[in-house]
């Protein structure tokens, strides 16, 4: 429905704009949209009807492979060292049965503007070209060869009746398993998932008619896939995931009503809270829907003009379209503001914005809440109901590719274009790398064993540099002072084993929890010798913590720990007690300036970097940029920075300055700049991998030139960047006698599955107990000729050992976590730039 309201509320266009385009598409011919952005139409004679014939086939003239455009070449990144072991991968090939696809240039005369009436124009001649197409209103996809290369022919336009000449122009055939191809296979696949009956949820399908209810949390669980054809190192292949949609069963309304018994007078605020950004499904069509503000002045009896002119209320639309009856006349409107790409498929006046009204009754909300993300039982319930380990995961997958091959409908929309589906998931190999050995003080050395895990020997043994604590404050409020006492005895008792000289710190007793309280009891008692004040919160508020953050980071640098009383057991003699007071006695060091443990690296003259960025969802444009690299030769003291960017602002701008401070820190410590530098970027979408090859690299590499004076000549390190992706849908799985399990820590696979394109790898670095684990893709985009595959491999897994908040792996490289934190803190709590006195501390752990 439409609206005017002014102020990016007027023309709200959404339901009636998708009934007419439906029904305008059953009149010219079925054409769809093929993805955002590629404005391609593909255009099959298959409808959700039964379909019980095979696609008939064309004879085609005959086409040898020399015409044919090949390919680009395959870039190959593979390592050697490393255990082989047999795995499976939640990718299934893609097998392409014609020869080729043909592209043809299509052009009207007289000229016809409208892309609408260009495929109704060329869809007048499907005797000609057949019932498979894709056409984006200039170039045309034909699954056969013509038997002419050029073509005229004659259409009616049926808006005037005049004849306009349709010119069909062959350019050349393409490889079927050419990267061009690739979306509308997509898009043909999304037929086929809808042939299957399942619905689209964002970028997913899921299947409505299969839901699993879960009672007592009040959630329903819709499975689903993630499914994606790509162009890998070993062909054209289906990547495929198993996803749910966990939606609640309350409306937004139920949330309104919720915050109105709680507070009416605050009942907006409220609403807004726990409304505006949330994600809702609206059933009737089952879309979702961004909440991006909530229209007081609006209720379900306003009117709209809808696409044809007619004025009506929202009430008599979902009658008339939906057959719903709302009962609720006075509840305020949900608004969604369409992405300025997606208000370009509106037909609309200029200075004109478009947006979506919801009915709050018809939204459900989808997501967990807060309560319960914080409930741990809930969210074991749902684990169990959503985490699935390797052999459950790959029946679900072959049982979907069963599904497929067993649809008449389904399998014949594939093959239309050529392309079929094996029946099982791909089979190829990985390598384990060997344990790593960790060094902690004394010249102690130990492995860390198959699982990666050496938190026992971690906290047995001494740091490699402790920091004595000599002047500290302890800050709690009277009702935590048993706590705060059995916290610093236990304190003692722990910096004892890590080799870490600890005094009796200054106690400030609060008579109240007030944040003022706090900041005025630190201010008044911190001086130039205080090396380090510890909160203790009686619960957790956001307010709170970051108005002691900045107090201790911008305005009067310190480093600070915040305890939340909960996690000191009321019983000093428990275990859990000990084992907390141990993990922050490790991150206390650490946030002083100590080292915890090291692994070998042999590279020499080496410093490592990390890059995220923190783009804060509230306050759009704004965002932080960090950047971490090691200081030592044990990359185990680092240097950190972090920029707030402005809007517009070039994100290398500031990635140049941070550089140049590393390269300075570096040599400082040092006495001498680095030989080679590897930088692990966090925080890049596939989009953006040429701009940081071919943009963000020479920018960090004229970075080189003003330190070529203190070098003496030239200054050119080997430099080397990879992009570091967490959120790929690729998993693989170890197979072996007994079955199906997850790879083991240290698990590389950089073959079969890998972008054809740039040298890359998949790392396992993780040991999971439940579920699948979760490789992490690497993608070297500058400088792989300076390090062999297996070096950037042993490299990339080494430093995920150097995580100091965590005595095992993480999924990523250190220095990247390290950034991952630091943009954090300072986009949530800060909303500054951390004083230069604690660049050289990790203080935000």
């Amino acid at each position: 429905p439409s609206v005017g309201r002014g102020r990016g509320l007027s023309v709200l266009k959404l339901l009636q704009e998708k009934s007419d385009s439906e029904a305008k598409s059953e009149e010219c011919g079925s054409t769809t949209t093929l993805a955002a952005g590629d404005n391609t139409g593909v255009d099959s004679a298959v409808s959700k009807k039964t379909l019980t014939t095979q696609p008939q086939s064309i004879a085609q003239p005959s086409i040898t492979s020399q015409d044919i455009t090949k390919v680009d070449e395959v870039v190959k990144y593979h390592g050697q060292s490393g255990r082989r072991n047999d795995i499976r991968v939640n990718c299934v090939r893609v097998k392409c049965i014609n020869l080729a696809v043909y592209q043809y240039h299509v052009s009207f005369e007289p000229v016809v503007d409208s892309r609408n009436m260009r495929f109704m124009l060329l869809n007048q001649h499907r005797e000609v070209i057949g019932n498979t197409k894709a056409f984006d209103g200039t170039i045309l996809y034909l699954p056969m060869k013509l038997e002419l290369n050029e073509l005229r022919l004659k259409s009616k336009r049926v808006t005037d009746e005049a004849d306009i000449v349709v010119l069909i122009r062959f350019t050349k055939a393409i490889d079927p398993a050419s990267s061009q191809l690739i979306p509308f296979y997509n898009t043909v696949l999304k037929r086929c998932m809808r042939l299957l009956d399942m619905c689209p949820v964002g970028r997913n399908y899921y299947d409505p008619t299969s839901p699993k209810t879960i009672e007592k949390l009040q959630l329903i669980l819709w499975p689903g896939y993630v499914t994606a054809i790509k162009k890998f190192e070993d062909g054209l292949m289906l990547n495929i995931d198993v996803s749910h949609k966990v939606l609640r069963q309350d409306t937004a309304k139920h949330v309104m009503v919720e915050a109105y018994k709680r507070s009416p007078n605050q009942y907006r605020d409220a609403c807004v809270k726990e409304l505006v950004g949330a994600i809702v499904l609206t059933r009737y069509n089952n879309k979702n829907y961004r909440v991006d503000d909530i229209a007081w002045d609006m209720t379900p009896s306003s009117s709209f003009t809808n696409s044809k002119g007619d004025k009506l209320t929202f009430v008599e639309y979902y009658k008339v379209q939906y057959k719903i009856e709302i009962t609720d006349l006075k509840q305020p409107m949900l608004v969604h503001r369409p992405k300025k790409q997606t208000q370009r498929d509106f037909k609309r006046n200029e200075g004109e914005d478009y947006c979506i009204c919801l009915v709050p009754e018809l939204c459900y909300l989808t997501g967990l809440s807060d309560k319960l993300r914080s409930d741990f039982r809930a969210m074991r319930e749902i684990r169990d109901n959503t985490s699935f380990d390797p052999t459950r995961r790959n029946a679900c997958l072959e049982e979907f590719l069963k599904r497929v091959n067993m649809n008449t409908n389904a399998k014949n929309e594939l093959l239309r274009w050529g392309l079929e589906l094996d029946m099982k998931t791909c089979s190829t190999f990985s390598r384990s790398l060997p344990s790593e050995k960790i060094m902690v003080g004394r010249n102690q050395v130990f492995s860390c064993g198959p699982d990666a895990d050496f938190g026992r020997e971690v906290t047995r043994s001494p740091v490699i540099t402790p920091i004595p604590i000599n002047n500290w404050l302890l800050v709690f409020v009277k009702r935590d002072s048993n706590k705060a006492e059995n916290f610093f005895q236990k304190m003692m008792e722990c910096t004892r084993k890590l080799g870490i000289d600890l005094s009796k710190p200054r106690f400030l007793q609060l008579n109240d929890d007030r944040t003022t309280s706090y900041k005025d009891a630190i201010s008044q008692s911190l001086n130039p010798s205080t090396q380090l004040v510890v909160c203790i919160f009686p619960t957790s508020r956001d307010d709170r913590y970051n108005a002691i953050k900045k107090l201790c980071c911008v305005d009067m640098p310190v480093p600070s720990q915040v305890i939340i009383s909960r996690t000191l057991p009321d019983d000093a003699k428990m275990g859990k007690f000990r084992s907390v007071t141990m993990k922050i006695a490790l991150q206390i060091n650490c946030k002083l300036g100590g080292e915890l443990w090291t692994v070998d690296i042999p590279l020499k003259g080496l410093m490592v970097c990390g890059i995220d960025v923190y783009h804060d969802p509230l306050k759009r444009g704004k965002s932080v940029a960090a950047f971490i690299a090691s200081s030592n030769r044990l990359m185990s003291t680092w240097f950190s920075k972090a920029i707030i960017q402005q809007p517009h602002q070039e994100l290398i701008d500031s990635l140049k300055q941070c550089f140049v401070n590393a390269l300075k820190n570096y040599y400082e410590l040092n006495h001498a700049l680095p030989e080679r530098i590897v930088i692990f970027r966090d925080g890049v979408g596939d989009g953006q991998l040429n701009i940081v090859a071919e943009h963000e690299v020479v920018q960090l590499q004229s970075c080189f030139e003003m330190f070529s004076k203190v070098k003496g000549d030239k200054y050119n390190p080997m430099l080397t960047v990879v992009v570091v992706s967490k959120r790929i849908n690729t998993k693989y799985f170890s197979l072996d006698s007994k079955g199906l399990s997850n790879p083991c820590p240290g698990s590389v696979l950089d073959h079969t599955v890998t972008r054809p394109n740039w040298p890359d790898y998949f790392l396992v670095s993780q040991h999971v107990r439940q579920g699948t684990v979760s490789p992490t893709h690497y993608i070297v985009v500058s400088g792989h000729e300076h390090l062999k595959p297996d070096h950037m491999q042993r490299l990339s897994y080494k430093l995920t050992h150097m995580y100091y908040n965590w005595p095992g792996t993480v999924r990523v490289p250190a220095p990247c976590q390290y950034a991952h934190k630091l943009a954090y803190l300072v986009g949530q709590s800060l909303g500054q730039h951390p004083a230069p006195q604690l660049c050289n501390k990790l203080f935000y752990l």
